[in-house]
Order: structure tokens, then C-alpha cells, then sequence
């Protein structure tokens, strides 16, 4: 069990992706006419054999439009984790009466999303690949898209001005990880999430990723040569990315 996805929402997509594309040297693999369907444009962007999408609203009304408006602009939006056993996962969600927003379940892919509202800063995907190492939302070729320095997702903060409850509520679908409970730090296999105060004053919702890459220092410096850096922190999209 890992987070397999990262997702940030924009107002605009192509600036977000034109800056990820031009720091990571990476390229999009794919844009997903079923987005529509949630009144969205995507971009989906392989990093080693993780992905980072970025999503914008096309359409009036939308669960993203609400949530840029309420955080007052750009910033992360949704997590991704690939479960091994997805009727174990689903289970443990209804029995914590926890409200399954969308769901999908096809021969190679099955995926619920559980109500912001209850899990609370950020929008929460469970989802499973048949075989394990594909990823169906990332196109029908994606392998051969991934490019750049990045080794995949290592993990996500998470603010709020109450992570301890946050993190409580988030560690009851996953009761067979490792936690930290002083640092609020739920570890999955190879990734992390971890909940943390509220520092910006832009509400709950995701403050940074850490990305697993090859030279840092020569990404921080690009990142610099951009314009990304702010305050010693590489920032795209209202989103700090930390690089180890």
C-alpha cells in the first residue's frame, strides 16, 4: 500500500504543467476525457512509476472551483494510495461510515473517493490495478513518457489548525500501518503522510510533497533559475515540493 498519485488543482493547468514539465524535466503522458465527468481538464505526468496530475475546472459549480475559491487559489488537492486488497480497504471505510463519493470498478481498476468533508484536507482515492503496476488513469502508454530526475512520490504533508483530529480520522482506514503518533505520521510501505498545523492561513488542505530524486542540488538550482524558489522553499502552484 503506497501513495501511487499526486494531485494538485489550478485555475489554469497549463502554466502548472509547463513549470512541473520545465523543473522535473518530465512530460505528460496522458489527458483523461473522464474528467469531464467532475466538470474537469487534467494533465497526467509520470514521475519514475508514480504519476503527478494536475486538474483545473472547465465548468461551472465544480468540487474544485469550491475548493479554489475556499483556499483562495491554487494548491494541493488529491491523494492517490494503491491498496492490495481493495474489498478489505472499502470495508474498513463503510464500517467507519465514512461516505463514498464516486466509485469505479472495472477488470483493471477499481477506486472509490471518500468525502472530503469527513476525512477533511484533502480528497482521498483508494484504488487498485489489475496488474499491479499498471495505472489505467495514466494512459495506455504511460511507460513511455517517464523521463527526469524524479524517482517517484515519497510522501504528503497535510495542514490543519487540528491535525491531531484530522490524523485521527485518517488512521482509521489504515489500521495495519505504522504510525508516528507524536509526529502524527502515518508510514505505508515505501511513503508517508503527515498532518501538521495550519501555517499559511489558507485552511486544511495539502502544504507540501516530498519527492524521491536524483540530485537535488541541481534541481533546487534550476528550480532558482525559474523563479520557484521562495523563501528557501521550491513553490508551484501554492504547493512546497521537498526533495530528498
Amino acid at each position: 500500500m503506497d501513495i501511487r498519485q499526486i494531485v494538485m488543482v489550478s485555475s489554469l493547468r497549463d502554466p502548472i504543467v509547463s513549470d512541473l514539465c520545465n523543473l522535473f524535466e518530465c512530460k505528460v503522458a496522458f489527458n483523461d476525457p473522464g474528467v469531464s465527468h467532475f466538470g474537469l481538464e487534467n494533465a497526467v505526468i509520470p514521475i519514475g512509476t508514480d504519476f503527478l496530475e494536475v486538474v483545473s475546472p472547465v465548468k461551472t459549480n465544480t468540487t474544485a472551483g469550491r475548493y479554489l475559491k475556499k483556499r483562495d487559489g491554487d494548491g494541493g488537492y488529491m491523494i492517490i494510495i494503491q491498496v492490495d486488497e481493495f474489498a478489505n480497504s472499502k470495508d474498513l471505510v463503510l464500517e467507519n461510515k465514512i461516505n463514498i463519493v464516486w466509485e469505479t470498478d472495472l477488470p483493471d481498476a477499481k477506486a472509490i473517493h471518500l468525502h472530503p468533508k469527513q476525512m477533511g484536507g484533502a480528497i482521498l482515492s483508494l484504488d487498485w490495478m489489475n496488474p499491479k503496476e499498471s495505472w489505467k488513469w495514466a494512459g495506455p502508454n504511460w511507460e513511455e513518457y517517464i523521463s527526469g530526475p524524479v524517482k517517484g512520490v515519497n510522501g504528503a504533508e497535510i495542514q490543519s489548525d487540528n491535525p491531531q483530529s484530522m490524523f485521527d480520522d485518517w488512521r482509521k482506514i489504515f489500521p495495519n500501518q505504522r504510525l508516528d503518533l507524536e509526529n502524527l505520521i502515518i508510514y505505508f510501505d515505501n511513503t508517508f503522510i503527515c498532518f501538521k498545523f495550519d501555517e499559511d492561513g489558507r485552511g486544511p488542505g495539502i502544504s507540501s510533497f516530498t519527492l524521491g530524486v536524483d540530485n537535488p542540488e541541481n534541481i533546487y538550482r534550476r528550480a532558482n533559475d525559474l523563479g520557484l524558489v521562495k523563501n528557501e522553499t521550491i513553490i508551484i502552484g501554492g504547493v512546497k515540493f521537498n526533495l530528498i
